[in-house]
């Protein structure tokens, strides 16, 4: 089980069970949202994805049609997303996670929008917009 946290620790939740690959997209949504160059994200089953305090303090924004991302009200850090088209999965935001969740990057997405002051020094798979 992994659990994980906003900044201020008022919004707290599980994730019961692996995490799907981490993946870091360079949309412009995930680095306006996330305020860096890119967003890093691992997914997880909707049933194994609970949140366990400051639900009250959790506000979504939906950041594209039938996409709500989620977030603390009160530090403002990202927490996950949910996507109507993929009712079955939560995008879980890899730096809320309190460990290490033992697995590493898969991939880079939305290359094609990435900062033009920001190198992608790795020898992940790069795709200019989301894999299909």
């Amino acid at each position: 089980m992994q659990t994980g946290s906003c900044h201020c620790g008022t919004v707290r939740f599980e994730v019961d069970g692996d995490l799907q690959g981490i993946f870091h997209c360079h949309c412009e949504t995930c680095q306006k949202l996330n305020g860096t160059a890119y967003g890093s994200t691992g997914f997880t089953a909707a049933d194994q994805f609970r949140i366990t305090a400051g639900n009250d303090a959790l506000t979504g924004y939906e950041s594209s049609p039938g996409k709500q991302r989620y977030f603390c009200s009160r530090c403002g850090a990202p927490i996950y997303a949910h996507a109507e088209s993929n009712p079955e999965r939560i995008g879980v935001r890899i730096g809320a996670l309190d460990s290490d969740p033992g697995i590493r990057s898969k991939l880079h997405i939305w290359v094609s929008h990435k900062h033009p002051w920001f190198e992608v020094n790795t020898s992940l798979p790069e795709f200019d917009e989301y894999p299909t």
